[in-house]
């Protein structure tokens, strides 16, 4: 068994320094919010189990912790976009696993050069820091919201998520890799979208098709994995696992309904929050990419709300710029999913609900007005 140390640091080159001792150690690590009040520290602290905590002042000792196996090399909170975060354990196998594959797949004949800009307590932001502590990547720092001027500095690759893309100009760069939220129609070339989680080890699925070395598959609607990077486990639970299209029972069921046809990977949202309204089914992925493209809308995100007459009755949160275009809405749902994806309730709020790394937080989308 192994202690566990909590990473309290700012995303500079003094945390890429804690996570190599952490390696050169053989020590498994966590890496905490920033952000978070004294009390959500606390909470999140027990929920990981660390036995330390490293900040600027020094290593703390923590009385309730609990070790972890000598193979874990990470434990990382879940995103929490679908419910409450649970903890992940990685093996340091399967860490380095994600940082060979992402570097060999976007290496433009030589080894990429990333610019950190995301949080690392998200497995998104971490494991830019880990295509260069566990492979060949060099990491160039400097202010996270200075993402244009990274280029000038050397910087060829950055890991964002949608909100960069307004914000920010990316064209210098030779990759971007985007991730978290639902990408939107039109993207730059220099722009790979992915498709991941914590517990794949950070993005497996790039532009649609599967990084070398892992399998996607659809089984019963739901996206299942076979990968190098799987996480070994949670904290306090096996990893879960289904029996895959070639018989074997080692495939990770991921929460994700899509479909895989020539080796395409097409993924609709979590299972759990599909929308059943008069006996058809309305993914809110693809309600909100279709309501996306309505003039004046500049956000939106899709729930369903318990009806008395259609079981759930589909309900738009839109953030605009002071229109309201319901009709609009409407008629796009209609004329590009059908008549049940239209909107029974069209809420204008001020902005939507995310997690760290851009996710809609859609447990807290029904309460919203």
């Amino acid at each position: 068994m192994a202690p566990l140390t909590a990473l309290d640091l700012p995303l500079d080159a003094q945390f890429e320094r804690a996570v190599r001792d952490q390696v050169e150690r053989g020590e498994a690590f966590c890496v905490l919010d920033q952000r978070l009040s004294p009390r959500r520290r606390l909470e999140e602290l027990a929920h990981l189990g660390a036995t330390h905590v490293r900040g600027v002042d020094g290593l703390t000792t923590l009385p309730d912790g609990r070790d972890v196996d000598e193979e874990i090399g990470l434990v990382m909170l879940t995103s929490g976009s679908s419910g409450p975060p649970k903890a992940a354990e990685l093996t340091w196998s399967a860490l380095a696993a994600s940082a060979r594959l992402t570097q060999a797949t976007l290496r433009h004949g030589h080894a990429p050069v990333w610019y950190p800009c995301l949080p690392a307590n998200h497995i998104g932001g971490l494991a830019v820091i880990l295509r260069a502590v566990l492979d060949d990547a060099t990491l160039v720092w400097g202010d996270a919201d200075a993402l244009a001027d990274a280029p000038s500095r050397g910087a060829t690759h950055v890991a964002i998520v949608r909100a960069h893309l307004a914000r920010h100009d990316l064209s210098r760069f030779e990759s971007v890799l985007l991730g978290g939220a639902r990408p939107p129609h039109e993207l730059p070339d220099n722009v790979v979208t992915t498709w991941g989680m914590t517990e794949t080890g950070s993005g497996v699925v790039y532009d649609g098709v599967a990084l070398p070395g892992v399998d996607v598959a659809s089984v019963d609607g739901e996206i299942v994995v076979r990968s190098p990077t799987l996480f070994r486990s949670y904290r306090h639970a096996p990893r879960p696992t289904v029996v895959g299209p070639d018989g074997r029972d080692d495939w990770f069921p991921t929460g994700d309904a899509g479909e895989v046809v020539a080796q395409r990977v097409r993924v609709r949202g979590r299972l759990g929050y599909v929308i059943t309204t008069g006996g058809e089914k309305v993914w809110p992925d693809d309600l909100e990419a279709v309501l996306a493209t309505v003039e004046h809308v500049h956000e939106v995100a899709v729930t369903g709300v318990d009806d008395p007459e259609w079981g759930q009755r589909v309900v738009a949160l839109v953030v605009s710029d002071g229109a309201h275009p319901d009709d609009a809405l409407r008629e796009a749902a209609g004329e590009q999913i059908g008549p049940w994806a239209k909107p029974k309730e069209i809420r204008y709020v001020a902005a939507l609900p995310r997690t760290g790394n851009g996710k809609i937080r859609r447990s807290a989308l029904r309460d919203l007005h």
